[in-house]
């Protein structure tokens, strides 16, 4: 009569004699004794499988306790970028300055999307003023030089848009593509490809029969020939008084390179922290960052996620997906916008848009747990705008007659995105607020290394690790 198995009766104490049966019994035929072996083994397949599970849930949680989340808010060109490379500045410098050759090649198309959008311009005003009195048309028609020895930058635009994977149709349509006429603003550079950007980035060392290699150095050389050009052009008198006659504000922007030409110009051209701050890349998107912190000692190791989301309004709608489990949102409010609107909207005010959207991310319930940092960034252009005598209240009516200056208006600004963010927050919960030049890396070392305690502390209080 076949006995059914008795691992459990094997490993039960008899109660009789305080002592453990004998294992295998001595009786056990060859038939149990095959039952019981493949029994154990099933039974040690399943242990096994809950040890399994059972660690990747602890690494899972180790990893969860050691990566912090952090979710960059606001507008387009509010700074966001810039406020990340930021970050791997001060905390990662060793992966930023991994980044110098894929910056590099950004920077350059940066710098001739410049000239080739002022070389439009100037193309334009031209016909323009021909058209209104042809006698006025002949100093800008002096110019025709220009466009004739800075024409092989159209195709070095061209090469560079395709290697970094930048959405661009073509320079057919130059000065309607890529000059928004009406503020003298330059479109950003739009990376939507993961091709030519990332390539560089992660190439080690470049073989020299790469193609890819091969057009860069090609599109390098022709830059560094029209050098002399270029700078000349930066230095013609009757250039700047055309583009200040009609208010053309590339100047102030932060790709402009025009003014570095004689350095950027050349084969050997090494960008600088300045230089990549400054530099204009806007990806398409949702682009997820992680940085490896390199220092303090203490947090040498810990690793931060950074969810870079794209601030036009036909991106903002993916935002939601990442406010989930996420420690902190650091929210750019562009405080010079005041006197410029929404490029995808003629009727929205910037500055207006951007405090609505603040409204928006403070009254959702999935970041209630979140650490808020509000950063009121670009105050240089503001005190600029504002010293040159651009009048805040004629934009803002509310601000009616109240003084037309920095202190001022940062203050009114300040102190209705604080009356927001308490208004509108499910929870009450702390914020911390500053202002700040992004691109000035000595007022962002002080103010980072802030952030990066306030961020820690928080995050050890969710997960239950200080009282």
């Amino acid at each position: 009569m076949l006995v059914p198995f008795r691992t459990a009766t094997f490993n039960r104490i008899s109660p009789m004699t305080n002592t453990w049966p004998p294992y295998p019994p001595p009786d056990e035929t060859e038939l149990e004794k095959a039952v019981r072996l493949e029994e154990e083994k099933v039974a040690k397949r399943i242990s096994d499988e809950i040890e399994r599970q059972i660690e990747l849930d602890r690494l899972e949680l180790k990893k969860k306790r050691s990566e912090t989340k952090i979710l960059l808010l606001g507008q387009a060109e509010s700074g966001k970028s810039t406020l990340l490379k930021n970050f791997q500045i001060h905390f990662a410098p060793k992966a930023f300055y991994s980044e110098v050759d894929a910056w590099r090649a950004v920077i350059q198309l940066n710098l001739v999307r410049s000239v080739n959008v002022i070389l439009a311009y100037l193309s334009r005003a031209s016909d323009a003023a021909a058209a209104a009195s042809p006698r006025f048309s002949r100093p800008k028609d002096d110019l025709r030089w220009l466009k004739m020895r800075l024409a092989p930058l159209r195709q070095v635009e061209v090469i560079l848009n395709r290697l970094l994977g930048v959405n661009a149709d073509g320079l057919d349509n130059l000065s309607e593509t890529e000059m928004d006429w009406d503020s003298g603003k330059l479109s950003e550079v739009a990376v939507g490809s993961d091709f030519g950007w990332r390539t560089l980035m992660r190439t080690e060392k470049p073989r020299p029969t790469s193609k890819f290699w091969d057009d860069l150095d090609d599109a390098r050389k022709i830059l560094e020939a029209c050098r002399d050009d270029i700078v000349a052009m930066s230095q013609d008198q009757m250039v700047q008084n055309v583009l200040d006659e009609e208010g053309i504000q590339i100047l102030d922007e932060p790709g402009f390179f025009l003014d570095q030409a004689s350095r950027i110009c050349t084969m050997d051209y090494e960008p600088t922290a300045e230089d990549i701050l400054r530099a204009r890349l806007r990806t398409a998107g949702v682009e997820e960052h992680r940085l490896i912190m390199e220092s303090p000692p203490t947090e040498k190791g810990r690793e931060w996620v950074f969810y870079d989301v794209g601030g036009a309004r036909g991106q903002r709608a993916a935002w939601a997906a990442y406010f989930e489990d996420v420690n902190a949102v650091m929210f750019l409010c562009s405080i010079s916008g005041f006197d410029q609107v929404l490029g995808e909207d003629r009727t929205t005010n910037r500055l207006v848009d951007s405090l609505k959207l603040w409204k928006t991310i403070c009254s959702s319930k999935l970041l209630e747990g979140a650490t808020f940092i509000l950063f009121m960034n670009k105050s240089d252009i503001l005190q600029k705008k504002l010293d040159a005598g651009i009048r805040f209240a004629d934009h803002i009516e509310q601000y009616k007659d109240q003084p037309n200056d920095f202190e001022h208006v940062s203050a009114y600004i300040k102190k209705i995105l604080l009356a927001i963010h308490k208004e509108c927050s499910p929870k009450k919960r702390s914020i911390r607020a500053h202002t700040t030049c992004a691109t000035d890396t000595k007022m962002m070392s002080h103010i980072l290394g802030s952030v990066r305690d306030i961020i820690l502390m928080n995050a050890l209080e969710q997960t239950h690790l200080i009282a």
